[in-house]
């Protein structure tokens, strides 16, 4: 039986080898990369798979769709729109591609924040000497108490990489209730507001679902330490950047480091930029070697499958978006 999987526009120079690669991998699969709207409403209407965003304009043409591959881990905002959630296709998605570039990213930021990296940078910038040997100023790791905020596969090994350093690592996480290595416990997302008092480091590596919205909000960042310090590397819409500008404003928390944010890219006049005590990266956590190799590997695995007529990896529950 021939399937055909449409690889949806526009597309990353980075996959255009992939069509022949995967016909020859599977030869029942057909795969079709149109390049315009009008050609893309053509082939929909008898495929059996995409990969890519599927738009509700562009889903109404799907007559025999049963299978999306998003082309990330966590898809753009919109991506999970009404239509799609409502439709019967399985949606499938590229968890743990880059575990290991976001998990040494984030322990990146942390110790930058734990040792005051970015009052430095700034006054190198500025050709300034200016050594701090306040001990406030610095988080001792090997005391301090971590809070991972979505134990999946990058919050797990986040928690592994910061144990090394002595850090007691804790977490919260809606489906996992195991500790992973280097975990001291895992508490259910309900917890939350609970363990936060008590954390000098928070990592947020949680996707952008419609629980995790603005998770971290005024309320949240109250019941953090003075000294706190936040980590963002999940999504940009789990924290409110001006409840988070407003803390760290008012002294209600020690720092921040922040790769992902409610508004991309960051306006150039927002006042995060000029903060002594936030580290700011553009959403490049992930950037790293073998990333298109990784997720061609996930949609061969997964268009093996298909064909096979086996279960999917990386299933995604629509409702929840992840």
């Amino acid at each position: 039986m021939s399937l055909t999987l449409v690889m949806l526009p526009p597309h990353d120079p980075a996959t255009e080898s992939w069509p022949e690669r995967l016909e020859a991998a599977v030869p029942q699969v057909r795969v079709l990369r149109p390049h315009d709207r009008a050609e893309t409403v053509a082939v929909l209407r008898q495929a059996d798979a995409a990969y890519g965003t599927l738009p509700a304009d562009l889903l109404a043409h799907c007559e025999t769709l049963r299978w999306l591959q998003a082309a990330q881990a966590g898809p753009p905002p919109g991506f999970y729109h009404q239509a799609l959630v409502e439709h019967p296709v399985l949606v499938t998605n590229m968890r743990d591609t880059y575990t290991d570039h976001v998990a040494t990213h984030t322990l990146a930021l942390v110790l930058a924040l734990a040792r005051g990296l970015p009052r430095y940078v700034r006054a190198q910038e500025l050709s300034r000497w200016q050594p701090d040997w306040d001990p406030a100023s610095v988080l001792p790791l090997g005391e301090a108490t971590a809070l991972v905020v979505g134990v999946g596969a990058v919050g797990a090994e986040v928690g592994r990489l910061l144990a090394a350093f002595g850090t007691r690592v804790t977490g919260v996480d809606a489906r996992i209730t195991a500790s992973p290595p280097g975990f001291e416990q895992v508490w259910p997302a309900d917890a939350l507001d609970d363990r936060l008092p008590g954390a000098d480091v928070v990592i947020l590596t949680v996707p952008h679902t419609p629980a995790t919205e603005g998770l971290v909000d005024a309320r949240r960042l109250r019941l953090f330490k003075p000294t706190a310090l936040l980590v963002n590397v999940g999504r940009g819409p789990t924290v409110r950047l001006g409840d988070l500008t407003d803390a760290l404003a008012s002294g209600q928390l020690g720092g921040a480091a922040l790769d992902v944010f409610e508004t991309e890219p960051l306006p150039a006049d927002h006042p995060l930029w000029s903060r002594r005590d936030v580290l700011i990266t553009p959403h490049v956590a992930g950037a790293g070697p073998h990333a298109a190799e990784r997720r061609f590997e996930v949609l061969l695995e997964n268009v093996r499958r298909f064909a096979a007529g086996q279960e999917l990896i990386n299933l995604v529950d629509k409702i929840q978006w992840f």
